[in-house]
């Protein structure tokens, strides 16, 4: 993407990825395993993208406008042919052009979008970041007790509970929201915009 001529991978899939978010693939398809190999011998990114119409396998599937760059951080091939990586969520661009490869891949010319800008810590960052804390402690403790040393936080590390971008898109990853839902909210440009909308629903369900 440092050229208006480079062409971006994506991985279509029915998942949110959002800056910052943790996010373990299972690849099995040899068009995802060549495109993984190749990113990884770049130590290049590929785009994870929400389907708006299709199938994760098969015929490329038609994308959203908006997705967010994922970064390889860790990688296995237990079996042969079935590769399990760890990814990053990194920043989020904008699709401008897409082709599909003859495997059916689907590479986008695309344009960076610049990360949120952190408001000043109000009192509802302080409640939601308090709540999440506890959220991410729990979970933590309860993986580390069912596998051990072999546990890997499903959250990205260091917590940074004094960043309202950090602590709303950690919030809309495990909110029980439709993925439609979580797009948008991915795609709003403002953290603290984003934020008020997490609150509000923490409030709805009785959660803060």
């Amino acid at each position: 993407m440092s050229t208006p001529d480079s062409w971006l991978p994506l991985f279509p899939l029915k998942t949110v990825l959002f800056p910052d978010g943790v996010l373990p693939l299972k690849v099995f398809e040899a068009r995802y395993i060549d495109m993984v190999r190749e990113c990884m011998r770049n130590n290049a990114p590929f785009g994870v993208v929400l389907i708006r119409s299709g199938q994760e396998v098969g015929v490329a599937a038609e994308p959203e406008e908006v997705g967010c760059l994922a970064s390889i951080t860790g990688w296995d091939m237990e079996n042969l042919g079935v590769m399990m990586l760890r990814t990053q969520g990194g920043q989020r661009f904008r699709i401008l052009e897409t082709r599909v490869l003859p495997d059916q891949r689907l590479e986008a010319r695309a344009e960076l979008i610049a990360p949120d800008s952190d408001p000043p810590v109000s009192d509802i960052h302080v409640i939601c970041a308090k709540t999440l804390k506890i959220v991410i402690d729990d979970v933590n403790a309860k993986g580390r007790a069912e596998e051990g040393a072999g546990f890997v936080s499903p959250f990205s590390q260091p917590a940074r509970l004094d960043s309202a971008s950090w602590v709303s898109n950690r919030w809309c990853e495990i909110l029980p929201i439709p993925l439609k839902a979580r797009q948008k909210l991915m795609e709003l440009p403002d953290a603290g915009n984003r934020l008020s909308i997490v609150h509000q629903y923490l409030v709805q369900h009785k959660i803060v």
